[in-house]
């Protein structure tokens, strides 16, 4: 199996349409939490921005993470994101060790 993988995505809601992502992510979290090799999921609002947001999320391997993608709530939530999200989501995968 591989190593732990850690995300940090980048969210940005339309106009004042943050509370919607946050309503969101309480449904999801969780489900998520609750997947097979999760071992962080946690949303966190920008300090003075209500429509944006960084995510983090820790994989135990490349495939928990595939598995995660592929679930069905993850293709629901991916689907009605559009509706609130001003663009799709930056994700950015960390590199596996860290700096000193």
């Amino acid at each position: 199996m591989s190593q732990p993988i850690q995300l940090v995505i980048l969210i940005s809601t339309l106009p004042g349409r943050g509370r919607e992502q946050v309503a969101a992510f309480e449904r999801l979290a969780p489900v998520v939490r609750a997947e097979e090799g999760c071992l962080r999921y946690d949303m966190h609002q920008v300090s003075g921005d209500p429509d944006r947001f960084v995510l983090i999320e820790r994989w135990s391997s490349k495939e928990a993470l595939a598995a995660h993608d592929a679930t069905p709530h993850m293709i629901e939530a991916d689907a009605a994101s559009p509706a609130f999200r001003a663009g799709p989501a930056e994700v950015i995968e960390l590199a596996a060790d860290s700096l000193a």
